[in-house]
């Protein structure tokens, strides 16, 4: 593999030629290829011998679930993650692309799926302080009058004397899109560009980069979940599933059944022999219209409605960005609803300290060192978080007997099977797995019977040994008559333990049905907003 920086033939030069503020060369842009690509984190296998070419003036859309690699194939061409094996072409020529920068310099740029603006910077500072190098001095005169003449020749413009703050949100991501055609890029990929607008945005976004690839200005590679935008903008697709292609071909020739199936195969996961058969009981957890807002007011939950029973997994299905992880937060306490109403046992629940007791609520969440966890501190005290203000662990009515804290911890730590140095060690220097083990052990082995928990993505990123612990504790609480309210972005995994499963698109409840009669076709194309 050839190394950017030495590349020296005439094909060659336009593409480094880019990086600078012209538009960039006449012609079509260059065809980008990426054949074979294998990448492994440790014992994961990301991405399966992955191949994908992104001809001249397309607008290539890459599919599939949460975890199937497609964030890792384009970290790849850009440049943060070296492949383990595979090339990739830019034209004719082979690359051994090292950072974003060097891909910027071949004219390759990345939208990402969250802002990278600086918000009290005007449109135009925010264009030139992205440049890779300025000058010890910036004459901004001669730089807002380029950019005016830059602005003319594009298919949307902002003023650049604006604050970035003020602009809305299809604003934002319409300048992210400048700020990569200003930079000299002709290959843009695009990391779900439009999470974050309203369908009338995403369309006149989607909209002016389709012109321009029909131009033969630029070609697209964008990461979407969305089949309504697929069929509309794009030329070609690319479905990846556990890190393998699962299927591509034109968008012409395919139809969003085809699409979901390709996403999420055609037929089930095996579902658990762990599982019981006796039938749900009363009520546990009731949501009724509930909503929220995330960042920039964005409405995140729509009108939520569930209900989840003792000795029941409901779970919620769907990909990730559509309000699972807003509907979590609102559950252990960490966002606030703006409308509706969250009843543990019929009671309003707020998810505080002493409500979590008395309704006998626990919550694993996503990310549990980052989420759940204090990296610095031991394991005893960690698992002690949930207990430590009670008797037995209580010394002297207002101190922690540590001494108490450590039996229980070394009693947790033997029954789940978390492998640590010892109780005392700092919880952040263990695996993931083994901190998933540790907070599932403080969540569950209390000795009370847990009413509810809420468990989002519990197994992500963990080894086969870890994900077969966990769920299986989890069906164990289910079996004892544990109401189980599961997020997860994998639907094998849902499949696997839930009893009923609920997709979430938009901030809403599209979907439900029984585990045993679901459709896994009409569950991908819920999960891909197409009803």
């Amino acid at each position: 593999m050839m190394d950017p920086r030495a590349l020296s033939s005439p094909a060659a030069r336009p593409i480094r030629a880019a990086a600078a503020r012209d538009p960039g060369p006449l012609g079509p842009p260059p065809a980008l290829s990426a054949a074979g690509i294998t990448k492994r984190f440790g014992p994961l296998l990301a991405l399966d011998d992955v191949s994908l070419r992104l001809a001249p003036g397309s607008f290539h859309a890459l599919l599939g679930e949460n975890g199937a690699g497609k964030s890792t194939l384009v970290k790849c061409i850009m440049g943060y993650h070296p492949a383990d094996a595979g090339e990739v072409r830019v034209g004719d020529a082979a690359l051994s692309i090292r950072s974003p920068r060097e891909a910027q310099s071949l004219g390759i740029g990345m939208v990402y799926q969250h802002f990278t603006l600086v918000m009290n910077m005007t449109v135009a500072e925010n264009l030139v302080l992205a440049r890779p190098s300025l000058p010890l001095v910036i004459d901004w005169r001669k730089e807002r009058e380029a950019i005016r003449a830059f602005m003319a020749r594009m298919p949307f413009r902002i003023d650049p004397e604006r604050t970035v703050r003020e602009l809305a949100t299809g604003e934002k991501q319409k300048l992210e899109i400048l700020k990569q055609l200003y930079l000299g890029s002709r290959i843009l990929l695009l990391d779900e560009p439009t999470s974050v607008l309203t369908p009338a945005e995403a369309d006149e976004v989607l909209g002016m980069l389709r012109r321009m690839a029909d131009e033969q200005r630029i070609s697209v590679l964008m990461i979407s979940h969305k089949f309504r935008e697929v069929m509309a903008f794009a030329d070609e697709v690319t479905v990846l599933r556990r890190g393998r292609v699962a299927g591509r071909g034109k968008a012409r020739d395919l139809t969003p059944a085809a699409m979901a199936e390709m996403m999420v195969g055609a037929q089930p996961a095996h579902v658990s022999a762990a599982r019981g058969d006796a039938p749900a009981g009363e009520p546990v957890l009731r949501i009724v219209g509930l909503a929220a807002t995330a960042g920039r007011g964005r409405r995140a939950l729509d009108g939520v409605t569930l209900t989840v029973r003792r000795g029941e997994i409901v779970g919620i299905a769907g990909v990730s960005g559509n309000g699972q992880e807003e509907l979590v937060e609102v559950l252990a306490g960490q966002r606030a609803a703006r409308e509706g109403a969250v009843l543990v046992h019929g009671e309003p629940y707020g998810a505080g300290r002493e409500q979590t007791r008395a309704h006998r609520v626990r919550c694993l969440p996503e990310e549990p060192l980052r989420n759940a966890c204090v990296p610095a501190m031991s394991v005893a005290e960690n698992l002690g978080f949930r207990v430590f203000d009670r008797p037995p662990f209580t010394a002297l009515r207002f101190g922690v007997s540590r001494a108490a804290l450590r039996r229980s911890a070394e009693r947790l730590v033997a029954e789940y099977a978390v492998k640590t140095p010892s109780v005392d060690a700092p919880i952040g220097r263990l695996s993931g797995g083994n901190v998933q083990r540790a907070v599932l052990a403080r969540e569950l082995g209390s000795g009370e019977d847990i009413e509810l928990l809420i468990a989002a993505n519990p197994c992500f990123g963990l080894d086969f040994a870890a994900v077969a612990e966990i769920r299986s504790r989890i069906l164990l609480a289910r079996n004892r008559g544990t109401a189980v309210l599961l997020v997860s972005a994998d639907l094998d995994e849902i499949f696997a333990m839930a009893d009923r499963v609920l997709v979430m698109s938009e901030g809403r409840i599209v979907h439900e049905s029984p585990i045993a009669s679901a459709d896994v076709a009409a569950i991908g194309r819920a999960m891909a907003g197409h009803r």
